[in-house]
């Protein structure tokens, strides 16, 4: 654990420079997936363990919600990103947990919602879950687009996804904080593109 060995601006220190090594390229793929997704008006599926899982939950509340302008809510005719986080069913979980296997928890979900050409977001900070492992082989298989996020050396969800973002970093709190972090610039370049507003207003895309 970095925070237990560096004091605080040593922590920050070490936080600048691992932002500053991610491929800003895989987060512009990230943003566009989902801009896709709401485009093709197909479902995002996210999802993830333990601090991924809540990270998996965060994404869905602000992407289903912060997507729109606020006036916007109320309206029914607008379009909406179509949005889920596997991680909410608590009793779906919980039944498939116990009476199937814990393995099976993601990938049966995606059994009962997923259709070809739907988003995979699935979060792992080892890359080595199974159950996140088993959602990402099916989707694969059945024509769905997965993306990864990923740290430590990736384990094989690096090597099965089909597009991902790597915080190359031994520490899940820092891993976990930067896919967290960067998630927010995405939302808000997702925002900007439904809403033309920002860099894209007026149809204009500055890179």
């Amino acid at each position: 654990m970095l925070g237990a060995t560096l004091a605080a601006g040593e922590y920050i220190d070490r936080l600048k420079r691992e932002l500053d090594r991610i491929d800003q390229e895989d987060m512009r793929r990230w943003a566009d997936l989902i801009f896709q997704a709401w485009e093709q008006e197909k479902f995002v599926y996210v999802f993830g363990n333990g601090g991924s899982g809540t990270t998996a939950s965060h994404f869905s509340e602000d992407l289903g919600k912060s997507s729109l302008r606020e006036a916007d809510l109320q309206d029914e005719t607008k379009k909406r990103l179509k949005i889920l986080s596997l991680t909410d069913n608590q009793g779906w979980i919980l039944a498939l947990g116990n009476d199937v296997g814990y393995d099976q928890i993601f990938v049966q979900q995606l059994m009962n919602y997923g259709q070809a050409g739907d988003l995979v977001i699935a979060i792992s900070g080892s890359g080595n879950s199974p159950n996140v492992l088993k959602a990402v082989d099916w989707a694969n298989r059945h024509g769905l687009t997965t993306f990864g996020l990923t740290g430590f050396n990736g384990g094989k969800l690096k090597q099965i996804q089909q597009a991902g973002l790597h915080v190359p970093l031994d520490d899940m709190g820092m891993v976990e904080s930067i896919h967290l972090c960067l998630f927010h610039w995405v939302l808000n370049d997702v925002f900007a593109r439904i809403n033309r507003e920002g860099r894209y207003a007026n149809g204009a895309v500055v890179a």
